[in-house]
């Protein structure tokens, strides 16, 4: 299995949830952070511990990270030393993109696997130095995803 290097949760109130993960799972964490992507105003914050890393972000109502529906698991974040090639490849194998940001300025797309009720993320391998310098700064280096080649004669399993 290849690995992942966050799981993500989409909240209403990210102080709410982040007390509640440390008060449940101990889990301590970096300072949160504000940022804006586009129109869309969000906060942000990543665990200590990683990888893999839990990811916590409250995002403006119609954003990519909305939870005006409830808060939710929302993604598993991979890094892709090939963005352009990973996001064609996760949609043959039936993963539709759901949001790419490629448009803003940045390097990361969302695909949705409707049996799980998530989506996977795709990051740029290229920040992965500068995500390390901001929420994990004695981390080693983590892998990138590996598709391999497109699927050989149909055989390989296919995301639904």
């Amino acid at each position: 299995m290849n690995n992942f290097y966050h799981l993500c949760f989409v909240v209403q109130d990210i102080e709410h949830a982040t007390e509640d993960l440390t008060r449940v799972l101990g889990v301590r964490w970096s300072p949160v952070r504000a940022g804006r992507l586009g129109e869309w105003e969000y906060r942000i914050v990543f665990s200590v511990e990683g990888p893999p890393f839990f990811e916590v972000i409250q995002g403006d109502p119609g954003s990519p990270w909305d939870a005006t529906g409830g808060s939710r698991f929302d993604h598993i974040g991979y890094w892709s030393s090939d963005v352009t090639t990973d996001k064609r490849r996760l949609e043959e194998r039936g993963a539709p993109i759901e949001f790419d940001s490629c448009p803003y300025g940045r390097s990361f797309t969302y695909h949705r696997i409707d049996s799980i009720g998530a989506r996977v993320e795709l990051v740029d391998l290229a920040v992965q130095e500068g995500f390390l310098q901001s929420w994990s700064p004695d981390g080693a280096p983590m892998p990138a995803l590996d598709l391999g080649g497109p699927l050989s004669g149909g055989t390989g399993p296919a995301l639904r």
